[in-house]
């Protein structure tokens, strides 16, 4: 098995952009080219990756749920009730 390059550890700048990256993640894991240590590091980078897109989501979610009919910006709070 010939050694892959080094798996970029840094945090994504965007939701596409961690996108992007699970998905050149599964690829080589698919692949079978990577060594157990090298696959072990991939799956906790794409658990990593999997929670900055659900935050990004989730944040995303509470932006349009601010909103109401009439556009008007409401607040809420986590538990998505408004305030």
């Amino acid at each position: 098995m010939k050694r892959k390059e080094a798996l970029d550890e840094s945090s994504p700048e965007s939701f596409e952009s961690a996108m992007e990256q699970l998905e050149t993640l599964v690829s080589r894991m698919e692949s079978g080219d990577l060594s157990l240590e090298e696959s072990l590091k991939a799956f906790e980078q794409g658990v990593n990756l999997t929670r900055f897109c659900q935050d990004q989501l989730q944040k995303a979610e509470l932006k349009v749920q601010e909103l109401n009919s009439k556009g008007e910006i409401i607040e809420i709070d986590q538990e998505n009730e408004p305030r």
